[in-house]
């Protein structure tokens, strides 16, 4: 078994969300070697690319080699395979739930999990962490069931499609953009808290 955290990102075709949640994760990770991170899609567009808009937006994050990402299919065997599963909408969450049951403590949306990251308080953090030992993967784990927690402190959205990351396939570059400017930042904040367990 592998001591690194794991991390999948999914959405639906695999060639937009959830390759360019995938790799600002690991520029974000640069230089912290606990973690482990890919994605997948729901009815992934097999060993396509990311369109174009997609590319440059992930060039202009500092991105390298976007277009070395190839789309691959989401299986029960990949899910049960992560430790943590970060999808772009509440279908998505669904469709992983449904084909793992299993796995549902360690599915969220990617903005419902930055959200209860917001609520958990850095004493709950720390107790978790501290009672889980010293490993790396052990923090980690214990940092996600902090922030699973926090459910109850959570006030529920007034608009619940507010907890999506807009599909921006087939669409101009103006929604690709704003597809980007709302998964970065969470996707930076979930970054940050991970590695925050980790220093405690």
């Amino acid at each position: 078994m592998s001591d690194k955290f794991r991390i999948l990102m999914v959405c639906t075709g695999n060639i937009c969300r959830s390759p360019l949640a995938k790799q600002i994760l690991e520029l974000e990770f640069q230089g912290v070697e606990h973690f482990s991170v890919d994605s997948a899609g729901i009815q992934a567009m097999v060993g396509h690319s990311m369109p174009d808009f997609s590319l440059k937006i992930a060039r202009e994050n500092g991105v390298l080699n976007p277009e070395e990402h190839e789309a691959k299919q989401l299986t029960e065997a990949l899910i049960i395979d992560f430790d943590l599963v970060l999808v772009m909408d509440r279908g998505h969450r669904k469709s992983v739930v449904e084909l793992s049951p299993r796995s549902t403590r360690k599915v969220f949306t990617v903005r419902d999990f930055a959200r209860l990251i917001e609520v958990t308080a850095p004493a709950d953090l720390a107790e978790e962490v501290k009672l889980a030992g010293n490993s790396p993967k052990a923090k980690l784990d214990a940092a996600v069931e902090a922030a699973r927690l926090g459910r109850s402190d959570l006030l529920p959205l007034e608009d619940p499609a507010d907890e999506d990351i807009i599909d921006p396939f087939g669409k101009s570059e103006q929604i690709y953009e704003e597809s980007a400017a709302q998964l970065i930042p969470v996707v930076k904040a979930v970054t940050s808290y991970l590695k925050g367990a980790l220093e405690i």
